[in-house]
């Protein structure tokens, strides 16, 4: 098969591939060039192992290119509060009547793997923290945005609180809702990556991620976990629940 072939193909292939979610479908048409496919030689796109094969090595070389186009000192737009976007749209891989419920009293956040401190954060001890707040726009995946306002506290100042190796390559999340994901060193120290214990000036409502949510304005939705119950630090890669399905880890730019 020549190399336009290889790509009408792909692009065939995902279109139809019943069992890929349809945004993930859509991502990664867009995804497919000719160029990219070209640097994939060797693979043949007969069955769906080889298709999961170029997708898997599309999604790597994105993730790659993701990072290197990252600059961890520029910021993401900021938006004045009369723009916030009311309601606020109800994002996660379930529905809204499946919303996890956590007690607030047997509430520990649990930080684990390089860092110093790893005892258990009660949320009055983060409230405790200096706050912060930002307006700015969340971007889903299946390509709508919306605009909040969140508050809580600097994420970099919470790893250097807790003596974080810095150096680390990850920082990983597991949350009361089964859910999973981890973020590259250089998104945990943005600035405006924050620890997020309130919305819109009230504690944070459950359907938007009660006790505390993982707020990037750099990263796409999906990286933004919600009723987050432990930290983690590692050199080895975490994956997540989306991007062990083959959406990109990176998720941002």
């Amino acid at each position: 098969m020549d190399s336009r072939g290889w790509l009408d193909e792909a692009v065939a292939r995902i279109s139809h591939a019943g069992q890929l979610q349809p945004a993930r479908r859509e991502f990664l048409r867009r995804s497919l060039t000719l160029g990219g496919l070209s640097m994939l030689t060797g693979c043949t796109l007969v069955d769906e192992d080889s298709m999961e094969t170029v997708l898997s090595r599309v999604s790597r070389m994105n993730d790659k290119v993701q990072a290197w186009l990252f600059d961890p000192h520029r910021l993401a737009p900021t938006y004045p509060e009369s723009m916030i976007t009311r309601p606020f749209p109800f994002n996660a891989y379930y529905s809204e009547d499946e919303v996890r419920e956590v007690e607030e009293s047997g509430y520990r956040l649990e930080v684990t793997g390089l860092v110093a401190d790893k005892r258990k954060w009660t949320l009055a001890e983060l409230r405790a923290m200096p706050q912060i707040d930002q307006v700015t726009r969340h971007i889903c995946v299946e390509g709508w945005s919306a605009i909040g306002k969140w508050g809580g506290v600097s994420f970099e100042r919470f790893l250097r609180q807790v003596g974080a190796d810095l150096s680390a390559k990850y920082v990983g999340f597991k949350c009361a809702d089964d859910y999973f994901t981890s973020i590259d060193m250089a998104t945990a120290l943005h600035p405006q990556t924050v620890l997020a214990l309130s919305y819109d000036g009230q504690p944070l409502p459950p359907k938007y991620g009660f006790p505390m949510k993982l707020r990037m304005p750099t990263k796409l939705g999906y990286k933004n976990p919600k009723h987050i119950q432990a930290i983690f630090v590692t050199n080895t890669y975490p994956g997540g629940y989306w991007e062990d399905q083959g959406y990109n880890w990176f998720g941002g730019s």
